[in-house]
């Protein structure tokens, strides 16, 4: 699937491009209600199918109704008479936590919770609102998004780069896709990795069966289906059935680490959308579930930080490396597993 960046129709139509989606050249017959359900977050079958019927739903420019089955290549666009809510930014006085700032960029350290960009149920309070209250005539990426040169997922804390020129966007996003920045995560993961460090390779797309997912593909199809995704991995820490690691990224995938690691068996720790809020290694014990159950009290989140990110400054050409602090949620778990792991290796 291909996304195209979203843009304004001419004036005369009085129509908003809302969604674009080429359909990839392997895809089998199958209704666009069905189709589109895989493809727009928090969309009900039942919505699209009203969109069908009010003319919404065009396939090569032509509306069409929800039982159209999709052939490879179709390009589908969804139409309304009102523009997308994402593009109806609203400056919002949220504070910000700058780690540096110049005249061309800003670093912040984006903390969990807070949702990157406006999107689908989330129109407020994200770091977008914050940062066009802040600042006027940010640049635009190719996604019509102002200043983001990458970004993270809500409940992910950590390092982002902001671009505050045009200049600075060209510069830095050319450095994220030619893989020379450089970025650095911490996890905590279940299980005790057999390995102390190793890559996980694998394309990786929308999961065909859960539509909130991505997954790996492997094998001759792999590029129809996904994106290629590199992750490098060192264990920094065992702590039983648990344990810390590094993560660095060679590509920025959506949701890579979390993809990447249950891929390998070791799903993030209290990563709900994944799997990872059940209790995947360990005893059973009650014992043990009580712990494992505050832990996932402590740390509401999946545990993921992105730890230290390093580019080439677009002006100067000097190489720049920001390092944050584990934030003290995960600091408290990972404290926790420490105890634990301890008294696991005194009873033994």
């Amino acid at each position: 699937m291909e996304d195209y960046t979203p843009e304004f129709l001419d004036e005369e139509s009085d129509l908003y491009e809302h969604y674009a989606f080429t359909v990839d050249k392997g895809q089998g017959p199958l209704r666009i209600d069905k189709y589109l359900m895989n493809r727009i977050e928090n969309a009900t079958r039942n919505k699209i199918q009203t969109g069908a019927k009010n003319g919404s739903i065009f396939v090569n420019d032509v509306p069409v109704k929800s039982n159209y089955k999709v052939k490879p290549y179709d390009a589908i666009r969804v139409l309304f008479t009102h523009p997308p809510h994402e593009n109806l930014l609203v400056g919002e006085n949220i504070p910000l936590d700058v780690v540096y700032e110049d005249e061309e960029l800003l670093v912040v350290n984006k903390p969990a919770g807070m949702v990157v960009h406006p999107g689908h149920g989330n129109y407020s309070g994200t770091l977008i609102n914050a940062l066009i209250y802040r600042f006027d005539n940010l640049p635009n990426n190719s996604s019509d998004r102002p200043g983001l040169v990458h970004r993270i997922d809500k409940d992910t804390s950590g390092l982002l780069v902001i671009a505050k020129t045009e200049q600075a966007m060209a510069h830095l996003a050319l450095q994220f896709a030619e893989k020379t920045s450089e970025r650095e995560y911490v996890a905590l993961v279940w299980g005790n990795m057999e390995e102390d460090e190793g890559t996980v390779e694998g394309h990786i797309g929308r999961h065909p069966k859960n539509r909130l997912q991505n997954t790996v593909f492997l094998g001759d199809d792999a590029d129809d289906k996904g994106k290629p995704a590199v992750t490098h991995y060192k264990v920094l820490e065992r702590l039983g059935y648990v344990t810390l690691v590094s993560c660095k990224l060679e590509t920025g995938r959506t949701h890579q680490i979390r993809v990447h690691m249950k891929h390998i068996g070791h799903t993030l720790f209290n990563d709900e959308r994944y799997g990872g809020d059940l209790i995947l290694k360990g005893t059973t014990f009650t014992k043990y579930k009580q712990f494992v159950d505050n832990c996932f009290k402590i740390l509401p989140r999946q545990a993921l930080h992105a730890k230290t990110l390093g580019f080439m400054h677009p002006k100067t050409g000097k190489f720049m490396q920001f390092n944050s602090e584990i934030p003290e949620d995960m600091q408290q778990c990972i404290e926790k597993w420490r105890t634990y792991s301890k008294y696991q290796e005194l009873e033994e």
